[in-house]
């Protein structure tokens, strides 16, 4: 993540209908940041009052009391579908980060991501911020979640990248940065029972070498970031139900979360277990990819 915000993007699905929760949300990040807001709308083709009308509402909304003092720029775009065109705009524009909303009903209900957010968060090349909350960042902590162990093909570098990601958020929004990583067990399988079936059996002294090499390398990590030990957070269990309970016992206001790719940089592969912790976490999401990740999206739409 560029580290100093020049030009960000707010992905509006509905003009009149983003809550002044969450705008005010966004005009903290670009007053905190001096970035420049672009208002996106994408749109199909062809029908011009529709477009007219979405161009003036975009504009009212670039009026607002609530962007004052903040550099704002709107943009409707004929182009479907619209993870496509908020990449394009990306790439034709040089976003440094992308804010799109989960909401489609009532702040305070559970949001889950709808198959746009998912599609940004695997072909967006720049940063992705999930807006989930309507909850100020001053009531909110910073939490990166980081794996020392590299797993599913994670870039090394990843997580140098996410915590670098997660200092730069803290010093804008003037919020504490907490580090996360949650690991299972090492369950050996022997066999036994009568029908020879395998026994699942835990060695305690082979746990806890397990345990120690796992805290040595989170330590390890986090020093050099400068992260102090009361905000270590180290669990053993389930990623996705440890890091939903730790967000809310630190009252995180963002997570920090790496995409990584299993099939080459062109396209990033969430796995289920990313998918449940994405989905259960009631706080905004910010989505870093690994350094070199090339969009698949084309520059150019292509017509059908």
């Amino acid at each position: 993540m560029n580290t100093r915000l020049r030009r960000i993007l707010l992905a509006v699905r509905e003009p009149l209908r983003v809550p002044a929760p969450i705008m005010r949300k966004v005009s903290a990040l670009c007053r905190s940041s001096g970035a420049t807001l672009e208002l996106f709308h994408a749109t199909e083709l062809g029908v011009v009052a529709a477009i007219e009308k979405q161009r003036r509402e975009l504009d009212r909304m670039a009026r607002s009391a609530l962007l004052d003092g903040i550099r704002v720029t709107t943009c409707v775009s004929e182009d479907r579908p619209p993870h496509e065109a908020v990449v394009r705009r990306v790439l034709a524009e040089r976003i440094d980060l992308v804010i799109a909303t989960t909401h489609s009903h009532p702040l305070g209900a559970r949001l889950f991501l709808r198959n746009t957010d998912w599609e940004l968060i695997r072909y967006c090349p720049c940063p992705l911020l999930l807006l989930k909350s309507g909850r100020p960042y001053a009531k909110g902590s910073i939490l990166v979640a980081v794996d020392p162990f590299h797993t599913h093909a994670k870039p090394a570098k990843l997580d140098g990248e996410l915590l670098t990601a997660g200092a730069a958020l803290g010093r804008l929004l003037s919020r504490p940065v907490h580090a996360f990583h949650a690991y299972m067990p090492l369950i050996a399988n022997v066999e036994g029972g009568s029908l020879g079936e395998p026994v699942l059996w835990e060695d305690p002294e082979v746990e806890r070498i397990h345990e120690k090499q796992v805290k040595r390398e989170f330590d390890r990590l986090l020093e050099r970031r400068g992260i102090p030990p009361a905000r270590r957070h180290l669990q053993l269990g389930d990623v996705a139900d440890e890091l939903q309970a730790t967000a809310k016992s630190i009252k995180a206001g963002i997570v920090v979360m790496g995409a990584v790719s299993r099939s080459g940089l062109s396209r990033l592969f969430i796995g289920s277990t990313a998918e449940r912790a994405l989905d259960r976490l009631a706080c905004d999401l910010l989505i870093i990819k690994p350094h070199g990740f090339k969009t698949a999206i084309p520059r150019r739409a292509v017509r059908r």
